[in-house]
C-alpha cells in the first residue's frame, strides 16, 4: 500500500511539472486574426493596453420633453446627445476594437436619466436571447449593461443590464465589486427590441432609484458600458478593461459630465403584503392549517448613503425550496440563503472565508462565515415565524456599517429568539480594509438553559497593485455551546496576474468555536493550503485560455495530528464559446477517529486511508439553445471505491420556455457491498412576458427517499409589485405518504415617495 501511494504521488508530481510548463503567449498577429473570431482587418490594428489606455469622457444633455421608452430611438432629443462609441474588446482579444459597432446616447430631464443604445449586428438572426425573467443569467446571452458611479468615488455604483427581449437585471456595486448586491432591485423602465440592423435598448432610470449628492451644482458621474456578443464569446467596453475584470470595476470607468439640477426625492418606500395559505401533512399531524396574514416592509434612505429597512410579520412563502444534495462527507452541508430580505445588502455582513473574484483561495464562505442568515427563522429547513426586525446599512462618513436585529416567535420546536448583528468596515489609502463584527443570539422566552450565544471578530483585507490580496481574521465565541478552545484565525496571501496565480493560506478553528448565528463546516482543525497556476492564452483555434494548476490541502487536528491531506493537479480549458473542460487527478489521505456512516448501512471504521481518484467534466456553451454538463469521477473511497456521474441538460427553444434536467449518481462499494445515493431533478420555466412567469420544479433524493414538488406563478402587476401563487409538496417516495403540502397566494404592492 505505501508503494502504491508513492507511485501515485510520483505520477501526480510529473503531472504538476507538465501542467506548469509555461506555454508561449499568443502572437499579436494571430491574436488579431480571424482564428479568434475578430475581423480580418484587425490584423493591421495595434491593440490598446486596457490598463493604461486613457479613460473616455462624455456629456449628458438636458431635455425638456420626456423620452417614451418603446425601443424606437425616434425622439429628436436623441439627436442632441453626444454619440458614445469606440468600444474595445475585453474578450476574446483584449485591446482590439469590437467586431460590431455600438452607439450609445445619454440625456436627462428633471426626473429621469435616459440611456439609448443601437447595437448593430451583421447577423441579427443570430442574436442570442434566452430569457424574459428579471435577474436573467447575463452570461448566457447578448446583453447591454451600464454602471453609474454616482458619487464619482471610483469604488461603488449601480449596474443595470438588458437583453434583446427586455429582460432586466440590476445590482449595487460596493468596494470595486468585492461586494455585488444582485438582490437589490430598482425601479427602471426598459425595453429591448431586435430589428433588421441589430437590436435597440432604451432605459429610463428615475433619480429616485439612485443615490447621489443633489446639493452639488453641475456634477460628474463615473460611467462605463458593456456589450456581450454571446455567439462570438465577445465582451466589449467603452472604457477598456483587462480580461480579468468586469463592469463592476468602476475605478477603471470613464466619466459622464453635464448633470445639474438633480433631485433625489425622499428615498422612502413602503411595500405591504397580504397572504392566504393552507398547510397539511405529517408535519401538521394530518390536520389542515389555514393562514390569513399580512405585513409590510419599509425602506427609508436616512442619508444619501445610509438606508434603514424595517419589516413586520416577515413572510417568505414565495421562496423556492432548497436544492436537494447528497452528503458523502463527514461534515455539514451548506445551503445558501434564498430569502429576499436577507439577501439584500448581504455582502456588508460577510465575515469569514470571503472569496475574491479570479483567485483560488482554498476556502470559501461555505466553509466558515461568522454570520449566516439561515440561522434566523429556519429550523432544519422549516420556517419559524418572524415577528419582524430592522436593518441599517450603508456608510457613515468613511465607515461602512451594517446593523441587523430580528425577533422570531416561539414554536413547538424552537423558543422565541432575538438575533442581533453589527458589522463595521473602513478602508484606508484605497487599499487596506479593516473591520469588525459582533453577533448575539438570545432566547427571549422562559427557559432554564443558557440564554445567549455571542460571536465576535476582527478582519483585515489588503489589496495592492491590482494583483495581491492579503486576508486575515481573528474571531471568538462565548455563551451557550462554547468551551475553552473557542477561537478561529486565518492568514492568507494571493497573487493573480495576467499569467500566474499563486496563493497560500493557514487557518485554525477551535473545537469549541461555536457561532450559533454563523456556519462552520469543520471545527477542531489547523488547515494549510497552497496553489500555483498559470493562465496562458495559446494561439489555438477555439481556445480562449488554459489554466493548469496544482493545489494542496493539509488538515490536522488541534494536536497537530494529520487528519486530511489532498493533493490535486488540474487543468481548466476555456473555449471561445465559453464552454469549459476540467480534468483533475487527486491523491487523498484520511484518518478517522470514529466510525463514519456514509449512507445508511455503509459504515467506514476507525483507521487511516490512502486513496486516489480522477475526474473529468465538460460544460458546453450555455449560449446555445441546447446545452449540457457531464461529470464523471472514479477512484478509491476510504476502504472501498466510488464511481459517480453528474449529468444536466438545459433546453431553451425560445425566450419564453426552458426545460432543465439534472441527475447525480453515486455508487459506493465497501467490503464487497454496493450502496447507491442518487438525486434527480427537473425544472420547467415559462415566461409569457417580462411581467408574467411560471415555473415547476421537482426533485428526488435517494438518500432521504423524499420527492419534492414546487410550483410558482409570478405576475408583476406594477413596478416591484407582485402576485405569487405557490404550491409546495414533500412526500416519502417509498410509501407516497404526504410529509407536507403548502398552498399560498401572496400579493405585494410598492409605494414610493
Amino acid at each position: 500500500m505505501p508503494q502504491i501511494g508513492a507511485i501515485r504521488r510520483s505520477v501526480l508530481l510529473a503531472l504538476v511539472f507538465a501542467f506548469l510548463a509555461p506555454l508561449p503567449p499568443r502572437p499579436a498577429a494571430a491574436q488579431a486574426g480571424g482564428s479568434k473570431g475578430s475581423l480580418d482587418a484587425q490584423s493591421a490594428v495595434t491593440p490598446v493596453d486596457p490598463e493604461s489606455a486613457p479613460r473616455p469622457e462624455s456629456r449628458a444633455v438636458r431635455i425638456d420633453t420626456p423620452i417614451v421608452v418603446d425601443g424606437f430611438l425616434d425622439e429628436p432629443a436623441w439627436q442632441q446627445a453626444d454619440t458614445i462609441t469606440g468600444f474595445i474588446q475585453n474578450k476574446p482579444d483584449p485591446g482590439y476594437p469590437a467586431t460590431e459597432r455600438t452607439e450609445v446616447w445619454i440625456v436627462y430631464d428633471e426626473r429621469k436619466l435616459y440611456v439609448g443604445a443601437m447595437l448593430y449586428d451583421s447577423e441579427p438572426d443570430r442574436i442570442t436571447a434566452h430569457s424574459l425573467k428579471r435577474e436573467f443569467n447575463s452570461g448566457d446571452e447578448d446583453v447591454f449593461g451600464v454602471v453609474l458611479d454616482t458619487f464619482l468615488d471610483r469604488r461603488n455604483g449601480f449596474m443595470f443590464g438588458v437583453n434583446p427581449h427586455g429582460a432586466f437585471r440590476d445590482a449595487q456595486v460596493f468596494d470595486l465589486g468585492r461586494d455585488l448586491n444582485f438582490d437589490w432591485e430598482g425601479v427602471v423602465e426598459r425595453v429591448g427590441r431586435i430589428n433588421d440592423e441589430g437590436w435597440v435598448v432604451e432605459m429610463a432610470i428615475p433619480f429616485t432609484t439612485l443615490r447621489f449628492n443633489p446639493t452639488e451644482g453641475e456634477q460628474s458621474w463615473g460611467l462605463n458600458f458593456v456589450r456581450r456578443i454571446r455567439r462570438k464569446g465577445e465582451d466589449v467596453f467603452w472604457a477598456p478593461l483587462d480580461r480579468r475584470f468586469a463592469l463592476f470595476r468602476s475605478d477603471q470607468g470613464g466619466t459622464l459630465h453635464g448633470l445639474s439640477g438633480l433631485e433625489s426625492g425622499r428615498n422612502l418606500s413602503i411595500k405591504p403584503y397580504a397572504l392566504a395559505g393552507t398547510q397539511r401533512g405529517l408535519i401538521t399531524g394530518g390536520a389542515d392549517e389555514t393562514e390569513l396574514d399580512g405585513g409590510f416592509d419599509v425602506k427609508w434612505g436616512l442619508t444619501r448613503r445610509l438606508t434603514l429597512d424595517l419589516t413586520f410579520r416577515t413572510d417568505f412563502s414565495q421562496v423556492e425550496v432548497d436544492q436537494e444534495q447528497v452528503n458523502l462527507t463527514r461534515f455539514s452541508l451548506f445551503f445558501p440563503e434564498k430569502r429576499q430580505f436577507f439577501l439584500e445588502n448581504a455582502g456588508i455582513f460577510e465575515f469569514g472565508d470571503v472569496p475574491e473574484r479570479g483567485y483560488r483561495l482554498g476556502a470559501g464562505l461555505a466553509d466558515f462565515r461568522l454570520f449566516h442568515s439561515r440561522r434566523i427563522g429556519l429550523f432544519e429547513g422549516r420556517p419559524i415565524p418572524i415577528h419582524g426586525g430592522a436593518r441599517m446599512t450603508g456608510r457613515i462618513g468613511g465607515v461602512q456599517v451594517g446593523v441587523l436585529n430580528m425577533q422570531t416567535q416561539a414554536t413547538d420546536v424552537a423558543p422565541a429568539e432575538n438575533f442581533s448583528v453589527a458589522r463595521v468596515r473602513h478602508t484606508f489609502f484605497d487599499a487596506v480594509q479593516v473591520g469588525g463584527m459582533f453577533t448575539n443570539r438570545q432566547i427571549t422566552g422562559t427557559t432554564t438553559e443558557t440564554r445567549y450565544n455571542n460571536s465576535y471578530g476582527a478582519d483585515v483585507i489588503v489589496h495592492m497593485w491590482q494583483n495581491l490580496v492579503i486576508h486575515s481574521y481573528l474571531a471568538g465565541t462565548s455563551g451557550r455551546g462554547t468551551g475553552e478552545n473557542n477561537t478561529a484565525a486565518r492568514i492568507s496571501a494571493a497573487w493573480r496576474g495576467q499569467l500566474w496565480d499563486v496563493s497560500a493560506l493557514y487557518r485554525t478553528i477551535g473545537d469549541s468555536f461555536n457561532p450559533e448565528v454563523g456556519f462552520v463546516r469543520r471545527r477542531g482543525i489547523r488547515h494549510s493550503y497552497a496553489t500555483v497556476g498559470v493562465h496562458p492564452q495559446p494561439d489555438w483555434r477555439l481556445v480562449q485560455e488554459l489554466n493548469p494548476y496544482v493545489e494542496l490541502h493539509y488538515f490536522t487536528n488541534q494536536a497537530s495530528v494529520l487528519e486530511t491531506r489532498t493533493a490535486t493537479a488540474g487543468l481548466n480549458v476555456d473555449f471561445l464559446d465559453r464552454s469549459r473542460l476540467t480534468v483533475t487527478a487527486s491523491d487523498h489521505f484520511e484518518r478517522l477517529f470514529g466510525d463514519f456512516e456514509v449512507v445508511p448501512g455503509a459504515v467506514i471504521p476507525v483507521g487511516s486511508y490512502d486513496f486516489a481518484e480522477g475526474s473529468v467534466q465538460y460544460q458546453s456553451s450555455r449560449g446555445r439553445k441546447l446545452s449540457g454538463l457531464v461529470r464523471l469521477a472514479s477512484g478509491g473511497f476510504f476502504s472501498g471505491t466510488r464511481r459517480s456521474a453528474l449529468a444536466g441538460a438545459l433546453w431553451r427553444p425560445s425566450h419564453h420556455f426552458s426545460l432543465e434536467l439534472n441527475a447525480e449518481y453515486n455508487d459506493i462499494e465497501i467490503d464487497g457491498e454496493s450502496f447507491v445515493a442518487d438525486v434527480y431533478g427537473a425544472r420547467m420555466e415559462y415566461g409569457y412576458s417580462t411581467r408574467l412567469f411560471g415555473s415547476a420544479f421537482v426533485q428526488y433524493n435517494g438518500a432521504s427517499d423524499e420527492f419534492v414538488t414546487n410550483l410558482r406563478v409570478n405576475f408583476i402587476h406594477a413596478p416591484l409589485s407582485d402576485v405569487f401563487f405557490v404550491y409546495i409538496e414533500r412526500r416519502i417516495a417509498a410509501s407516497w405518504a404526504l410529509l407536507d403540502r403548502q398552498v399560498a397566494l401572496k400579493v405585494t404592492k410598492l409605494f414610493q415617495f
